[in-house]
């Protein structure tokens, strides 16, 4: 598995922010294993720390701001978009005013202390938030997708007034992509809308260094484009750092119409909130060092193949005495041509051997159980409450009672919508392989 990345030192960059003018000097330091990111206000009593989630976004106009407590972060799109385009997991950014430094008005500038700084691979797994269906966001004409893949791509389409400057770019999200084909892309507005926002009080550090302005056919810049659709390429800049809010990597395509920091940071809350749905039955929060196991790893911790390994996935790994595994049940799987095939449950003992492999695999982490194999000897106040069909979903939740020498025994549930379907005590013998 991935691990997680953080910088090999602390570097450092200074310059004027966009909409408050000030002068500011913004510092990247390491941060340990899931951590995340974190702004520190180094010019406040007791230097306040806000993390970068958004949980704590609390206006979104022309920008991302985040607040906690008394402190303000104005502007963070552009330096998470950096750290995560770059493969950054975790992040402290200290900084001596409330809005990072706008540089030439794209990401190139924090690639440029992220590369002098270094990156270091942690010893933790990444953890990442993967979409099992769409999740779907509209709000005033933009309209924001989120679905499953196994790559992080995005594919945007810009829009400006009446039409002018519409522009679509499909990627898949690399730091290599990003460092050269998004990160020079620079922030833009329309001139038509540089009165309000100077009426509003922003974009005080605002000039043709460090924005384009479009007016109306034509383009007012002191360099000429970087790229003839640089427009779309901020867009998704912004896109990136707006859902490093959501506080994990994301495995998924967004396909976002009009985007913006709004509808953004709405599309981060939705998926905030589809995945607390999906651990809501975890016995407790997860453990920042929590482990996630794909098919992959799991298939290098069971001995089970197709068609008895039951665990598509295991979510969560908490101190190595509770598991969440899930098990997606399709009308393909082998068992249904003969089990009620005109009415097709899954065998409760396949509900059973779900439970098993998932204390299985709680079992063969712990390093006194390398080289061993489990086998099952006895299910107890075993109890099957609701029938699984196709189409459902099953969580597998196991928790480990005892773990002596040779020895291992395990209260499991099943569940579908939050619901327990079946249950059971599992006891295991331990023996080398």
């Amino acid at each position: 598995m991935e691990k997680q990345r953080t910088l090999a030192s602390s570097a450092s960059l200074s310059g004027t922010s966009l909409h408050t003018g000030e002068t500011v000097t913004l510092t990247l330091h390491p941060a340990p294993v899931g951590h995340g990111f974190k702004f520190k206000r180094s010019d406040l009593p007791d230097e306040p720390v806000v993390e970068a989630k958004v949980e704590n976004v609390k206006t979104v106009e022309r920008s991302t701001t985040l607040v906690e407590g008394n402190a303000k972060i104005h502007t963070v799109e552009h330096v998470i978009s950096a750290l995560t385009g770059m493969g950054v997991d975790n992040a402290l950014i200290e900084m001596n005013a409330n809005e990072p430094p706008i540089g030439d008005g794209s990401a190139a500038p924090y690639v440029a202390v992220i590369k002098q700084a270094g990156i270091v691979e942690q010893d933790a797994s990444r953890v990442y938030l993967e979409p099992r269906e769409p999740i779907v966001i509209e709000a005033g004409g933009s309209i924001l997708t989120l679905l499953p893949d196994s790559k992080f791509r995005i594919s945007c389409t810009q829009v400006g007034p009446e039409g002018r400057f519409t522009q679509f770019l499909s990627v898949e999200v690399t730091p290599e992509f990003y460092e050269t084909e998004i990160a020079p892309a620079r922030t833009f507005v329309f001139y038509e809308d540089v009165k309000p926002l100077m009426d509003k009080g922003l974009i005080k550090g605002g000039s043709l260094e460090n924005a384009v302005v479009a007016r109306g056919e034509s383009v007012l810049s002191k360099e000429p484009l970087r790229f003839p659709n640089e427009f779309v390429r901020h867009k998704i800049l912004d896109i990136i750092g707006d859902l490093a809010l959501t506080g994990r990597r994301i495995k998924g395509h967004i396909v976002a119409v009009r985007p913006g920091h709004g509808p953004n940071t709405e599309l981060a809350r939705a998926v905030v909130k589809r995945h607390s749905e999906l651990i809501a039955m975890a016995p407790r929060p997860v453990a920042a060092e929590g482990g996630v196991l794909d098919i992959n790893e799991i298939q290098r911790t069971l001995p089970h193949r197709y068609p008895f390994l039951m665990v598509d996935r295991v979510l969560e790994i908490i101190d190595d005495i509770k598991a969440v595994g899930v098990k997606a049940v399709t009308i393909n799987e082998p068992y249904f041509q003969g089990h009620f095939p005109g009415h097709p449950v899954m065998p409760g003992v396949l509900q059973i051997e779900a439970m098993a492999q998932v204390a299985s695999i709680i079992m063969m982490r712990k390093t006194e159980n390398a080289g061993k194999i489990g086998y099952f000897m006895s299910a107890d106040s075993v109890k099957f409450r609701k029938p699984v069909v196709p189409g459902d979903t099953l969580f597998i939740h196991c928790e480990l009672l005892t773990s002596k020498k040779r020895l291992g025994k395990a209260s499991c549930q099943c569940r579908v919508n939050g619901e327990v379907v079946s249950e059971a005590e599992l006891l295991f013998g331990l023996i080398d392989k």
